[in-house]
């Protein structure tokens, strides 16, 4: 990757923009908690700037009142942001203890609670509030509780959802109301540049974001246009993807390893009745290639019985 196109990738998002000053993050935070705290100076924001995974930087992290707060903006489906959480926040965690001596002392040493929220406005058929935990996506089957869990909490920030939440922050519902109107003007056929620029325009004229967009036209346009960019990028490596894989010999040419793992997912979600069209979206597999699995499994008794699943795939 070239570094123009590393720059572009990493560049901060308008939703990372709208929510810059501690008096906005306070009104987000005081929305997604029902609370009414009202003194800015309270909030610490601790961001790791230069913390990049899974090809994201974070978008917001902060603490207070004993609460670390990790917040992202998504606008693809990804069932691993419980996962991206849980290795953010262990970069927070240790920056926080860093210099603690007392890590094997006999005194419990209180941690802020943690929480993950991930604002969403992908999908608008997707429910207001959803929950994406680390452990769905363990393999292998032990007698206790799993070590290690991460929840993310998904809130769907579309127009029209989560009314309450868009009514207690304002800049939350504003920020809605200008993404639907770049949606509506892309399904109408417009260009991206074209969507925006009019949607921008409509959202001053109607006092939406109206300082920020005044004052940062081209730098938010910019913005909008990379993550729109990224959007179309990611649905083209999907469909590219899909359209390559093949069923012969080993499902999608996959090795063995990766197919035992991913027919072991499909066998749990089956076995919690999941539809076909939900364990695809968990597992980030295509329909075709899930259904395929999933009419196999279902012939078969017990999730135990992963090489004769996997027999049978590979005739």
């Amino acid at each position: 990757m070239s570094e123009s196109n590393t720059n572009r990738l990493y560049k901060d998002r308008l939703f990372k923009r709208v929510f810059e000053t501690k008096e906005d993050l306070l009104s987000l935070y005081n929305a997604v908690n029902n609370t009414d705290y009202d003194n800015p100076d309270d909030v610490e924001i601790n961001t790791v700037e230069d913390f990049i995974y899974m090809g994201m930087k974070n978008d917001v992290s902060f603490l207070i009142y004993d609460v670390l707060n990790l917040y992202e903006h998504q606008s693809t489906d990804n069932p691993n942001m419980a996962l991206r959480g849980f290795m953010y926040m262990a970069e927070l965690y240790k920056g926080l203890f860093k210099e603690h001596k007392d890590l094997y002392s006999s005194k419990r040493i209180p941690l802020p609670t943690p929480q993950f929220i991930v604002f969403y406005n992908g999908g608008d058929n997707d429910p207001d509030e959803s929950l994406i935990k680390m452990s769905d996506a363990y393999a292998g089957e032990i007698s206790g509780s799993p070590a290690l869990e991460c929840i993310a909490r998904v809130l769907n920030i579309n127009y029209g959802h989560n009314k309450q939440l868009m009514d207690k922050c304002k800049k939350l519902h504003e920020y809605s109301i200008l993404v639907q109107k770049i949606k509506l003007y892309l399904n109408q056929g417009m260009t991206r540049k074209d969507a925006i620029a009019k949607a921008v325009d409509e959202a001053i004229k109607e006092g939406i974001l109206a300082e920020l967009l005044e004052k940062h036209r081209l730098e938010v346009t910019d913005m909008l246009l990379t993550e729109y960019d990224e959007l179309e990028h990611i649905s083209n490596e999907k469909s590219i993807s899909f359209a390559e894989g093949k069923a012969e010999g080993r499902e999608e040419g996959r090795e063995e390893g990766e197919l035992r793992h991913l027919v072991t997912q499909v066998s749990r979600k089956v076995a919690k009745g999941k539809s076909v069209e939900k364990i695809a979206d968990e597992v980030e597999e295509s329909i075709n290639v899930v259904q395929r699995i999933y009419d196999v499994v279902v012939r078969h008794t017990t999730e135990d019985d992963v090489d004769s699943i996997i027999d049978e795939l590979n005739k």
